[in-house]
Formats: structure tokens, C-alpha cells, sequence
């Protein structure tokens, strides 16, 4: 038996990581220059959509635990790029606000995506493609989620 379904060839997954792994090595030169890494980056963009979202709404946003993405606030807090407060609301939440500088970033980081787009769009790759396949990974992103929420 050769086992065929166990070639790394054949997996979905590997391909998914590798291409996230590589993907996020594209966006470490400008995230260097601008003093962050690619999970706070994350962060970023989720409060540039929604300023003032609590750790645990911004955890469910990205997918992660808010274990996970409670040190990566701290740290961004100690840049000076957030500021976290209880809620006055419910003192168990914890709300998290963009400063003047977490503000600023955002002129800057807004080239990131097209210069991105523009390295990558050749022959072999449309900006069509890229779209779509975007689009599909969301398909499967949502379709995960309903999984493991039936699950539960």
C-alpha cells in the first residue's frame, strides 16, 4: 500500500502554511520599518476598522485565543501604540483604543497592501487571482469555523 492520501504533495494544509509563512516574510521588511510584528499588524487593522474594541472582540476577529492576543497588547501598550482601560460599563472588559501613534501608523502601513499586490502580480499570478483566491480561503475559513462550532 503506498499510502498515497499521506504524500505532503497531497495535503491541503501544507500548501495553506507555506503560503502563510511566505506571505508574512513579504510583509517583515515593512513591518520592521515601522517597529511591529506581523500579529500586532493584525491588531492594527482590526482597530483601524473599529477603534475601541475589547481584547475579546478583537481575539474573535483574529481567530485567536485572548491568552494569545492579551501579551501581544501589552507589548504594543508599552510601544505607545495602544492604551487598554477597563470598561465603565463592565469592569471585566478590557478596551483597547489606538493612541496618536497607533493612529499615525496607519499612513504609513497603507502602501503596504499594494506594494504587496504589485510584487506578487506577474504572468504566473493575476491580481484576479489573488482576489480569488482570497476569496475562496474566506469560503473555507467560514465553512472551518461552522465545522468546529457543530462540534462544540
Amino acid at each position: 500500500m503506498e499510502y498515497d492520501q499521506l504524500k505532503l504533495s497531497n495535503q491541503l494544509c501544507f500548501p495553506v502554511y507555506a503560503a502563510s509563512r511566505l506571505i508574512t516574510r513579504e510583509y517583515q521588511p515593512y513591518l520592521d520599518k515601522m517597529g511591529i510584528t506581523y500579529p500586532q499588524y493584525l491588531v492594527l487593522l482590526v482597530l483601524w476598522e473599529t477603534d475601541g474594541l475589547s481584547v475579546n472582540e478583537i481575539a474573535q476577529k483574529l481567530l485567536l485565543n485572548t491568552n494569545t492576543v492579551t501579551p501581544l497588547l501589552k507589548r504594543m501598550e508599552m510601544q505607545g501604540i495602544i492604551s487598554r482601560n477597563r470598561s465603565e460599563n463592565d469592569e471585566r472588559k478590557v478596551i483597547v483604543l489606538l493612541t496618536d501613534k497607533g493612529k499615525d501608523m496607519r499612513i504609513e502601513a497603507s502602501s503596504i497592501p499594494e506594494n504587496l499586490a504589485a510584487g506578487m502580480n506577474n504572468e504566473s499570478m493575476k491580481m484576479e487571482d489573488l482576489v480569488d483566491l482570497r476569496d475562496k480561503l474566506n469560503i473555507l475559513i467560514t465553512f472551518l469555523l461552522a465545522k468546529n462550532k457543530a462540534i462544540e
